[in-house]
């Protein structure tokens, strides 16, 4: 009688272990960039909030605001991400809110920027949106 093969051979066992890191190559840098662009969505969005302020003082009034105090926007924010967040205005219709950003990983250095650049016209503020030395795959997706 013939006795029957049990178990994996060693070629077998060596076949997966090299498939497994394989796609641990390939995921753990896929990771690493997604969890930099969610911080950089999180920076993004205490932009957000001072655009919504600029926003509604230019409709109210007809104008940019002077400065961050007429805009009623808080300057003063630090977390663990975002290192500040500054206004200009460059004229009346055109303004800009810069985030500063912490090292958050990859390629980012502490001080890189997201600048919200608004334009005012016909009521109505749009906002573009752009970066300073940050890589376009840690951007978010309204920012590329």
């Amino acid at each position: 009688m013939k006795k029957m093969q049990q178990g994996f051979t060693l070629i077998e066992l060596m076949i997966v272990v090299a498939i497994i890191g394989i796609l641990a190559a390939i995921a753990i840098p896929a990771y690493q960039d997604y969890t930099i662009r969610a911080k950089m969505t999180e920076a993004l969005g205490f932009g957000s909030s001072a655009k919504t302020s600029v926003s509604e003082y230019y409709v109210s009034t007809g104008g940019m605001p002077t400065n961050s105090t007429v805009a009623g926007i808080t300057t003063a924010i630090t977390t663990g991400i975002v290192q500040g967040l500054a206004y200009a205005r460059t004229n009346s219709s055109v303004s800009a809110i810069s985030v500063a950003i912490n090292a958050i990983g990859g390629t980012t250095v502490a001080g890189d920027t997201l600048v919200l650049t608004g334009t005012g016209s016909n009521g109505k503020v749009t906002w573009t949106c752009s970066s300073t030395n940050i890589d376009n795959k840690y951007l978010p997706a309204n920012c590329r």
